[in-house]
């Protein structure tokens, strides 16, 4: 422990000098783990797993993964807004035009090849627009398509359109919560 612990520690400072940048939130947290770890510096370094083999996960870990999939999708984009808010992340932009690839030389013949095209078997469902007279019935529609989810919620979903209702469900599921999302007074996307 006490060799990794000094080598991640030797490598962040010398990142830190030879870019001579401000230390980023996530390698600053790393750091400080290190200088805080429990960890003795005679205890001795885990094994690596075996390949193939199941990684084990401390219940630490586990505990966070069990409360974040507990969250309900408003609560999701809210812990993500804190997350990025906390740890300075910015929205990934579009890539620079100077940083994209030159197109090779020849001509890649692809009207020769008919490629297969395979058709979707999950889709997500998005609403994208409703209609303001039919407010209160697209609620009430969002609230019994989205299992979990409470009036006050669905109602905060759907005055922040556009938002997914549903991902990775069959064809069938999604005609049918088109249709009933639709009949309700929302415009759906099927994606």
């Amino acid at each position: 422990m006490y060799h990794s612990w000094r080598c991640v520690r030797t490598a962040l400072r010398v990142v830190v000098k030879t870019q001579r940048q401000e230390l980023m939130p996530p390698a600053l947290c790393t750091l400080r783990t290190l200088r805080t770890s429990s960890a003795s510096l005679s205890d001795p370094i885990p094994a690596p797993p075996l390949d193939g083999a199941p990684k084990q996960y401390s219940p630490k870990i586990q505990k966070l993964v069990d409360d974040i999939v507990g969250l309900t999708l408003l609560e999701v984009s809210d812990l993500n807004e804190l997350l990025k808010k906390t740890l300075n992340i910015q929205d990934a932009g579009l890539m620079p035009m100077g940083t994209m690839v030159a197109a090779p030389a020849t001509p890649v013949v692809e009207e020769e090849e008919a490629p297969v095209k395979k058709e979707k078997t999950h889709f997500t469902v998005k609403l994208t627009e409703m209609k303001a007279a039919e407010k209160v019935k697209l609620i009430k529609e969002v609230k019994s398509c989205m299992e979990g989810l409470n009036l006050v919620q669905a109602k905060k979903l759907v005055e922040s359109l556009p938002q997914e209702i549903r991902a990775n469900v069959s064809k069938e599921e999604a005609e049918k919560l088109k249709a009933a999302l639709e009949a309700a007074g929302g415009t759906v996307v099927l994606e």
